[in-house]
């Protein structure tokens, strides 16, 4: 197990880790200010497909902490890379909102109805009968089927949210076939983002509040991993699993350098 010192890049989440419900977490501004002063190369990782990462920066500047739009990974631009690695200049169907048509979109991808490569399905607060049919029919014609990330349900002031995941198993229902996911846990989005910012595994660090994402794709991309418990996971949460982060700290907070001490004169 490597050392912290060791450690040169940083892969971070954002909610339960950064920030909860638009809150910033104690010592996450700190932290990201720390990072750009020593010119330390990181990102910020979610696997939201929602929102262009214009859209987050913003989000996380409202809630005090400083971000530059480009330091932001999420499962949209992931699958955006992946698709334009497997197919350049490829079409897709997309089932999605702004962050996942416009990744697409910059990755050179045409939207078309019409004999698409992809069927691509990410996170929308717009469920269309209509588009998950066509979507369905798409695929049976031999359209490969992607989806951004595998989570079932999102949160809300007022509870669970149907995400990716649940519409995703309605399409895998009706045609049998299961998507690719490329967002956490798949190690995939981990290894897009270092190649982003020119990292290695050896000496990249993930921050994560989940076990079952965070923590497990970090480890399968052989990165040092560090779960926070001011998200997700707890101590019976963390029992569930057989396998363990590097390192399990209260919060971002005990990342963040001291201020040397000036000697008195």
């Amino acid at each position: 197990m490597r050392d912290r010192r060791e450690i040169e890049c940083w892969l971070t989440d954002m909610d339960g880790v950064l920030v909860h419900e638009n809150t910033a977490l104690p010592g996450a501004a700190a932290l990201i200010q720390q990072w750009r002063d020593a010119g330390t190369p990181f990102l910020v990782l979610t696997n939201n497909s929602i929102f262009t990462p214009r859209d987050l920066a913003a989000r996380l500047r409202a809630s005090g902490i400083d971000v530059p739009e480009d330091a932001i990974w999420t499962s949209a631009l992931a699958t955006a890379d992946f698709c334009a690695s497997q197919m350049p200049g490829g079409s897709a169907f997309v089932i999605g909102e702004a962050g996942l048509t416009t990744a697409l979109h910059e990755a050179g991808f045409i939207m078309t109805e019409t004999s698409p490569d992809y069927v691509v399905v990410g996170e929308t607060r717009n469920y269309s009968f209509e588009a998950i049919t066509k979507a369905i029919r798409l695929i049976n014609a031999g359209a490969r089927f992607i989806a951004t990330n595998p989570d079932a349900t999102g949160p809300s002031a007022d509870g669970p949210l149907p995400a990716t995941g649940a519409i995703s198993a309605l399409i895998t229902k009706a045609t049998g076939r299961n998507p690719y996911v490329v967002g956490k846990p798949n190690p995939m989005m981990f290894r897009s983002a270092m190649n982003r910012i020119g990292a290695h595994s050896e000496n990249t660090g993930m921050i994560g509040d989940r076990m079952d994402t965070d923590i497990i794709a970090g480890i399968e991309a052989g990165l040092h991993t560090v779960l926070v418990m001011t998200g997700i996971a707890d101590e019976r949460e963390i029992a569930r699993y057989p396998f363990r982060p590097s390192e399990i700290l209260a919060g971002v907070h005990e990342l963040v350098s001291p201020e040397p001490v000036e000697a008195e004169l």
